[in-house]
């Protein structure tokens, strides 16, 4: 009965609308005290928030969100779209490979991709459609390029599936280089080969001037050095996730007030969408460790890894069978529900079956990845085509060729985790 009431009521009050966090405490309480009685649910919930809000863990996520929060204010990001522009320009589709390039530069000071997505509409798509890009070309090409703030640190995602599942935030994020990494190339490889063969979708600049290429890197070399000093810092365990996040937004500040492009306004704009993004977040954790208490005492967990490891399926094809559902799942939720509703079940299955928690995360973050373009939910794409004015049918279709490549990307971590592991493999 308790299971009926717990697992019933969140799907019931998902579909009423209610906010996720809301939703998994609520029918987390529920279950508990239809379960164990309702004199331990009140003072259980109270322990549980003080716990896990008191997390020094915790604290990493404010910190990047206010790095990213400064840097968007700033407008940054025009200038590294420029300065790439000026760079690969006379590339084969070079815009939009310089839209590529400038999204996984953001998305190391960034880590939200619909932010990233909206960014690089306003600052790319104007001058696609000045040289003449097809609309659904240019639209694919920013929706896709902002899923690189998923996977490239620092990612609020890597950092929330650290935090439900006790793995290390430092080695996870420094797992997510590698596989950015080759995301960003498999990208590229697609543009080029629009262009190629239709260079009327994606024409390439007239010239290439290395004076200007040289001075375009002016404003954009303090975020470079930003970037290699985390990186460096995680990687060489001269800092934690939290210090480097927290000394992170003090350097983007600070590039931002030497830029001169910080008013009084977007200060405080700056710090309340900081605060807004984390106490969404902060919600959704603290009701996903609700109902993490309810999944535990009514043992549905144990059952599910006991049935898992009982059954005659090779692990391999329990993991195809995730990988399924995390797709399919990724058409209908956002990234943060679907972490916080299914890890919490998935992972110590995964566990069981011998499987590396680093490597899973990543894995994961590639399926939600892939989640954030495909229909009917695709928030990035619904972000670009609000943004850029480009039909939303006609942004899908722009992101096709690049799905093709997500799935292949995805199948390449799976069968060589070594990709993954082996950055994290060489920290201090």
């Amino acid at each position: 009965m308790s299971l009926v009431i717990g697992i019933g009521g969140l799907v019931l009050l998902l579909i009423l609308g209610m906010p996720i966090g809301l939703a998994l405490a609520t029918s987390g309480a529920l279950g508990l005290a239809a379960h164990m009685g309702v004199g331990i649910v009140g003072p259980l919930m109270a322990d549980s928030f003080f716990e896990h809000s008191s997390t020094y863990l915790l604290l990493t996520i404010p910190m990047f969100v206010l790095m990213s929060e400064y840097l968007s204010a700033s407008r940054i990001a025009r200038d590294i779209v420029e300065a790439s522009y000026r760079w690969v320009g006379r590339l084969p589709g070079g815009l939009g490979i310089a839209c590529i390039t400038a999204s996984a530069l953001m998305a190391a000071v960034i880590g939200s991709s619909m932010a990233s997505a909206a960014t690089m509409s306003t600052a790319a798509f104007p001058d696609m459609k000045r040289l003449k890009y097809h609309p659904r070309v240019a639209a694919g090409i920013i929706a896709i390029s902002g899923t690189l703030a998923i996977m490239i640190p620092p990612s609020v995602i890597l950092v929330i599936y650290g935090i439900l599942t006790e793995q290390s935030i430092g080695r996870l994020l420094i797992a997510g280089i590698v596989p950015g990494l080759l995301t960003m190339l498999g990208y590229i490889l697609v543009i080029t080969w629009i262009a190629l063969f239709r260079p009327d979708l994606a024409p390439r600049a007239p010239t290439f001037d290395l004076k200007l290429a040289v001075r375009s890197m002016l404003p954009v070399w303090p975020v470079i050095l930003l970037v290699v000093v985390m990186i460096g810092s995680l990687y060489g365990g001269v800092a934690t996730p939290t210090e480097i996040g927290a000394v992170g937004s003090l350097f983007a500040l600070a590039i931002v007030l030497a830029l001169r492009r910080l008013t009084g306004s977007s200060f405080r704009a700056a710090m309340e969408n900081t605060l807004r993004t984390y106490m969404m977040i902060m919600m959704i954790i603290l009701g996903a460790m609700i109902f993490g208490y309810f999944m535990t005492y009514t043992q549905v967990t144990q059952d599910l890894v006991t049935a898992v490891t009982a059954s005659d399926l090779p692990p391999w094809a329990v993991l195809a069978l995730l990988l399924l559902v995390y797709l399919a799942l990724g058409c209908f939720l956002d990234q943060i529900a679907i972490l916080v509703l299914t890890v919490p079940l998935t992972f110590p299955i995964v566990q069981s079956l011998g499987f590396d928690g680093i490597w899973y995360g990543i894995i994961i973050t590639k399926t939600v990845e892939i989640g954030l373009v495909t229909p009917p939910l695709g928030l990035n794409v619904y972000v670009t085509s609000s943004v850029t004015g480009v039909k939303l049918g006609e942004a899908f279709r722009g992101v096709l060729p690049f799905l093709a490549v997500e799935l292949v990307l995805l199948l390449i971590l799976v069968l060589f985790p070594e990709l993954t592991l082996w950055l994290p493999s060489q920290m201090r």
